[in-house]
């Protein structure tokens, strides 16, 4: 087969060419077919494969988010729950306001059991949070130090919530050491709290909304 076969081909005369001639014009025909279809038919497909694959890459991603946050979900009511049971099992060591007299005299017996000499005792105003009060007392009490360091342990041991603040320890002046000898002086602010019952947190939110109505 030569270059000059292809010359002067006619079609209508196509059945009478020679073989190679025939099997190079089918060879170009199909390859004209191959892209046709490519670009009519194939090429929308592969467009929307590569759509669908981007969507299932994309649901893929949200099923691994959820499953994720499902898991800390489970998590997250776990610890929940266990703040829940940690708050309930505080919220029991806090007196209510009938129990606070009987509390005060444990801190007092507290002193007293280790041989502590009270000078002062004076519980001050409470002080009111969301749903609990706060009660301080002033403490000033003399004692040895091993003494002193035996009330604080027993305060720690109180079935309810009571913590020392402002802890204050040094010697007695001069003039008051006799006939007190090597004794010293803690002075303190001794907080306990109390829950508040439905009546007062209702109470306590009618007064604030009052105060804020006339502050408007």
């Amino acid at each position: 087969m030569q270059l000059s076969d292809f010359n002067n081909i006619d079609l209508k005369n196509a059945g009478n060419l020679p073989l190679p001639v025939k099997v190079v014009l089918l060879g170009m025909l199909a390859v004209v077919l191959l892209v046709v279809g490519y670009m009519l038919l194939l090429n929308p497909n592969l467009k929307a494969l590569h759509l669908e694959k981007e969507k299932e890459q994309g649901l893929r991603d949200e099923y691994l988010v959820k499953k994720i946050q499902a898991i800390k979900k489970k998590a997250y009511e776990q610890q929940v729950t266990e703040i829940q049971h940690t708050f309930g099992t505080l919220l029991k060591q806090l007196p209510d306001k009938s129990e606070m007299d009987g509390l005060l005299t444990d801190i007092n017996q507290a002193g007293l059991s280790q041989g502590l000499s009270f000078e002062g005792f004076v519980p001050q105003p409470e002080v009111f949070a969301d749903f609990y009060a706060e009660k301080p007392i002033n403490i000033k009490v003399l004692g040895h130090y091993h003494q002193l360091g035996a009330f604080v342990t027993e305060v720690a041991k109180l079935s309810r919530i009571v913590t020392l603040h402002n802890l204050q320890i040094q010697p007695m002046a001069k003039e008051e050491k006799q006939p007190h000898k090597d004794l010293l002086v803690m002075e303190a602010v001794a907080k306990t709290y109390r829950y508040l019952d439905a009546e007062e947190v209702a109470a306590r939110k009618a007064q604030e909304n009052a105060k804020a109505g006339k502050k408007k």
